[in-house]
């Protein structure tokens, strides 16, 4: 059982009862899921050099929502962020957005998850720079957009996976900070929502959010994380993945699908049962607006980054004598799995043009 056998079953319905009411890319999400690796979207036959057996590979969707193939790329960066770690303790920051505007994320999802960006990264380049904490006026950090809890309710947060310390322009260094603090998180939660109530106010989006809902804390969350590598292993599994994987559906029969979840305060495993539309709805609020880079980079991890070459020499020096393995190059080339011969590409066969104008099959 998949979420495609779900969309599959329950899409068109869906679609029937609220499509009218759904954005374009929420309808492409669910067309391409239930498309993917079938012979609607192609098939690529392929042949055995030797025995001549024949293979017939259906082509991924693609698509970033698509359950069932975002797993390689999820390797592929996991591989580089493991590449590129500095040879430095590292903290995770994790920024959560308060219930009370979770409404207005939801139906303003391009701005808010940019301006929640913005709020926190600046935020943090701002106070790393200050006097009273200085470590340098050129930090470096990646966050990751969240929105889902571990039952796809929607939760919007980022993480930041930050480096302990900065790099100085006026000396030309770097500044550690200490092993088991980076920056006051209460003065950060304080100025996060500050810089998120300027930008709303800019952009004349006050009377969305109930004023009650700007006396509460956002919450902001630091923990030290060794070398970072555990931390970046735990969010590779929210990079390119959705809010639910296949595996983790159980069974769908008579309109409802129950699923497992894992619960957050006594680790125990649990299963959920939810209508077909329930479970569309829940998977669908967590759809990105088309184009939204849900990975961003800051300060010198960003790719346009000027850094002092004396430093940067150091560093990467510093970096490849700590690094203690080396992975192998695997070979691509796939084997006949009758005679372990090589097998080729043959040819591609097109898919039919089966797309209806309401963009379901």
């Amino acid at each position: 059982m998949t979420v495609r056998d779900v969309f599959l079953t329950h899409g068109k319905a869906y679609l029937d009862a609220f499509g009218q009411r759904m954005p374009a890319h929420h309808k492409k999400v669910i067309q391409a899921i239930i498309q993917c690796r079938t012979p609607d979207l192609g098939t690529v036959v392929c042949a055995c050099e030797d025995c001549a057996n024949t293979y017939l590979i259906f082509r991924s969707c693609g698509n970033r929502h698509c359950p069932t193939c975002q797993g390689e790329k999820a390797t592929q960066w996991l591989n580089t962020r493991i590449d590129q770690l500095m040879p430095v303790h590292h903290f995770m920051i994790t920024c959560t957005v308060p219930a009370a505007f979770r409404d207005f994320f939801r139906s303003h999802q391009r701005f808010a998850y940019a301006a929640l960006f913005q709020a926190t990264s600046r935020t943090m380049s701002a106070l790393a720079a200050e006097s009273t904490y200085f470590l340098g006026d050129t930090p470096g950090f990646f966050g990751i957009l969240h929105t889902w809890g571990r039952q796809m309710q929607y939760h919007p947060h980022i993480h930041y996976v930050v480096p302990g310390g900065a790099f100085s322009s006026s000396d030309h260094s770097w500044h550690s900070s200490s092993d088991a603090f980076y920056l006051p998180i209460r003065i950060m939660s304080a100025k996060i929502k500050s810089r998120f109530f300027k930008l709303m106010k800019k952009a004349d989006l006050l009377h969305l959010v109930p004023s009650s809902a700007w006396g509460k804390s956002w919450n902001v969350n630091s923990q030290p994380v060794g070398n970072g590598a555990r931390s970046i292993r735990y969010l590779s599994s929210y990079v390119f993945r959705t809010a639910i994987s296949n595996h983790r559906v159980i069974t769908l029969g008579n309109d409802r699908v129950l699923f497992r979840y894992t619960d957050t305060k006594s680790g125990a495993n649990k299963t959920m049962s939810l209508s077909a539309f329930e479970f569309i709805r829940r998977f669908l609020q967590h759809v990105l607006p088309t184009g939204f880079m849900k990975i961003r980079y800051y300060g010198f991890m960003h790719p346009s980054t000027k850094i002092p070459v004396k430093l940067a020499v150091a560093l990467l020096e510093a970096l490849f004598a700590v690094r203690q393995e080396k992975r192998k190059p695997t070979s691509v080339i796939p084997c006949c799995e009758h005679c372990n011969g090589i097998v080729r590409f043959v040819r591609f066969i097109r898919p039919k043009d089966t797309l209806l104008a309401g963009g379901f099959t």
